[in-house]
């Protein structure tokens, strides 16, 4: 129960420390034992009904002023390719190797847009549509959690 206790003591110790800094995550390796601690993202989820109506009347005149389309955040285009799996995101199949895409190169379905680490397991995340890679969304070596946008495909 020792160790148990230890690594408690220093989770709490990693997440102070984040409070305190500008950091927004912390990972220690020893031996067997990995601890990663990171700030949760602000994730803002839009209904289609409205939470608070009263609101919206204030919105209409700016969403008339100004066209809908790039309100839009990433994860509601269309053309948006979430991530499977919670993970480590690469954009090259090893590092100094070139991308497996960019943007403005076109796709087939079926084509590996990058790889997702998950428990060392190296998944390949392929194109679910054919078209042209638009924007990538996501840098190399960056955390990333279920459903977050990848890559835009149109």
């Amino acid at each position: 129960m020792s160790k148990l206790k230890d690594t408690k003591d220093l989770i709490r110790e990693l997440a102070e420390l984040l409070e305190t800094s500008s950091l927004s995550e912390i990972e220690v390796e020893d031996e067997d034992v990995r601890i990663r601690v990171a700030r949760q993202a602000q994730v803002h989820h839009v209904s289609a009904a409205p939470a608070h109506p009263a609101p919206a009347p204030a919105a209409a005149p700016v969403a008339a002023a100004a066209p809908a389309a790039p309100s839009q955040g990433p994860a509601e285009h269309p053309g948006a390719v979430p991530s499977p799996m919670v993970g480590t995101v690469y954009l090259a199949p090893e590092p100094g190797a070139p991308t497996f895409v960019k943007a403005g190169d076109s796709v087939a379905e079926g084509d590996t847009l990058l790889i997702v680490e998950a428990m060392k397991v190296m998944n390949p995340i392929a194109a679910p549509r054919s078209g042209t890679v638009t924007r990538i969304l996501v840098s190399d070596a960056q955390p990333i959690e279920y459903g977050e946008p990848l890559v835009i495909i149109e």
